[in-house]
């Protein structure tokens, strides 16, 4: 039986957010694996303008050096985001939180995997820690 968080807290809590807001945010996370997957790829050596689907959204600049630079740009800013957020939450639990956050795991699962040295209690106060965080950082 897994712990699912609840998306909305008591406004008493001192991490309350807007339940949008923390599903918003959420969901932001969720792509950071697939942005340092994009980031990866990303070389700057397209044959064609058009080659990297990443790349063909973005139809701001007509030079496909610039518009690789241009995306590398924004997906290490995200990314360096939710990396340092996770550092400004917990320094010895950062990368937990980051699993967490990223992966969707919960507690139980970074406990069998991870060996998460904390208890539950712990690591969703400083879940819901990450996201009041993450809130302002994006405001």
């Amino acid at each position: 039986m897994s712990t699912t968080i609840r998306p909305e807290l008591s406004e008493k809590n001192k991490y309350w957010i807007d339940r949008h807001r923390y599903y918003e945010l959420k969901h932001f996370c969720l792509q950071y694996p697939a942005w340092k997957k994009a980031y990866g790829v990303l070389d700057g050596l397209s044959k064609r303008p058009n080659d990297n689907p990443i790349l063909a959204k973005l139809n701001v600049v007509s030079d496909p050096t610039a518009r690789c630079a241009v995306t590398k740009a924004y997906l290490a800013e995200r990314i360096a985001m939710i990396e340092d957020v996770a550092e400004d939450t917990d320094e010895e639990l950062a990368s937990y939180i980051l699993h967490g956050v990223t992966e969707g795991c919960s507690y139980d699962i970074l406990r069998v995997r991870y060996n998460i040295p904390c208890c539950k209690d712990v690591y969703y106060d400083l879940y819901r820690r990450f996201f009041w965080l993450l809130s302002k950082e994006r405001e």
